[in-house]
């Protein structure tokens, strides 16, 4: 459950920024847009679906193991000279 909380936090986050999901067998997905997955409505549900350039991948959210969302790129800072 905590993890389909992750990804939910992750495709709402405003704004978006597109992040990562690392399964337990090395695999990683990137999500760059929130219509580019797909998560059950009910509770239960412990399937979600990726949508890239290869097609759509069924994860079951059990081997899901790391959401990774960069943060922000740093903001210049103005030279102190």
């Amino acid at each position: 459950m905590a993890m389909l909380n992750q990804v939910r936090d992750a495709m709402h986050r405003q704004p978006f920024r597109p992040f990562t999901l690392y399964l337990v067998d090395g695999r990683s997905y990137l999500v760059r847009h929130p219509d580019f997955v797909a998560i059950p409505m009910s509770p239960r549900g412990r399937d979600l679906t990726v949508y890239d350039a290869d097609g759509s991948h069924l994860l079951d959210m059990g081997l899901i193991v790391e959401v990774l969302v960069p943060d922000a790129a740093p903001t210049p800072r103005a030279d102190a000279n």
